[in-house]
């Protein structure tokens, strides 16, 4: 139901790529630039390695009795594992609040903007003026809001450059530009106003769209300049570390050199929800499991020119 949900909220009218479940099978065998596996190999080597290492020591060296007190290691990662299953939820479903929040924010951004070019097209007559720049400044407003949140978005200059000279003489992009654009809207609606062109309640009627824009560029700014504290995250990394490093040492006894594949898997594990849970806590950084935001934007401005 959300997967149709989501595509229904930014459907263009061009085709689009459109992400689709793929069988178990491809992704089993087949990696991906985005795989926690690529990410973490280096580190898993290095793991495997250390394991082989203290499993090697263990048997071969220390030759260690069965009543050695380094069997007991175990007992505490039994202890631990709860504990670090309980930090590894929690990190995970907060950093997914986040992606999902930016999403519903995101499609409320679509809607507004859809609502906003249907009831300008049914106010303002074919040949206003400000039809025409209501027609761009609608699809810019998204494309400044994602230049905003994310920085390195160069590809969507390309419709700013595109402005007519007369808004871009209104601007300074060294502000805060979705305020400005927002701005620049109201005065439009305002001046067709005091000319009687537009009836305050017709005025009124649209206003509440121009307030949603930037109740969610409020909201955005605070997904992306509120992250989660890396204090946490520091301790996390630092648990699984520990978690990790002493693992070989309890088990050796019971899976001898098994320990090696097994250590690797389980802190494959763990490394892997830990950095899934650093990428999607940031929706609009442009990652590939952040939100497809320039498809959004170009699927508001296919609707917004097909609307008026």
């Amino acid at each position: 139901m959300e997967n149709t949900s989501l595509k229904s909220d930014y459907a263009l009218s061009a085709p689009l790529n459109v992400n689709r479940p793929n069988p178990w099978f491809s992704f089993l065998f087949r990696f991906n630039p985005q795989d926690t596996v690529r990410k973490l190999f280096p580190l898993i080597l290095l793991i495997s390695a250390y394991s082989a290492l203290i499993a090697y020591l263990e048997i071969e060296v220390w030759q260690l009795s069965e009543n050695s007190h380094v069997r007991n290691i175990s007992v505490m990662h039994s202890l631990l594992g709860f504990v670090i299953s309980f930090l590894l939820v929690f990190r995970t479903n907060t950093a997914y609040e986040r992606w999902w929040d930016g999403r519903r924010l995101w499609s409320q951004q679509v809607q507004h903007s859809r609502n906003l070019a249907i009831k300008l097209t049914a106010m303002l007559p074919l040949d206003a003026p400000e039809r025409k720049y209501f027609r761009i400044l609608i699809p810019a407003y998204a494309v400044v809001l994602l230049r905003h949140l994310n920085k390195k978005a160069p590809e969507q200059m390309d419709d700013l450059d595109n402005l007519p000279q007369d808004i871009k003489t209104q601007l300074d992009f060294k502000k805060h530009v979705p305020n400005q654009y927002i701005s620049l809207m109201h005065q439009y609606l305002q001046g067709m106003f005091r000319e009687g062109r537009l009836q305050w309640g017709q005025v009124l009627f649209v206003n509440a769209e121009l307030q949603a824009f930037t109740e969610i560029c409020a909201s955005c700014e605070r997904i992306r300049y509120t992250p989660i504290p890396r204090s946490y995250s520091g301790f996390l990394k630092k648990f699984i570390f520990f978690y990790i490093m002493t693992l070989p040492f309890g088990y050796v006894f019971n899976l001898g050199y098994l320990i090696v594949p097994i250590v690797a898997f389980v802190f494959y594990v763990l490394a892997s929800l830990e950095l899934i849970a650093e990428e999607i806590e940031d929706p609009f950084g442009g990652d590939d499991n952040d939100l497809p935001l320039s498809r959004i934007v170009q699927g508001i401005k296919n609707q917004v020119e097909e609307v008026m």
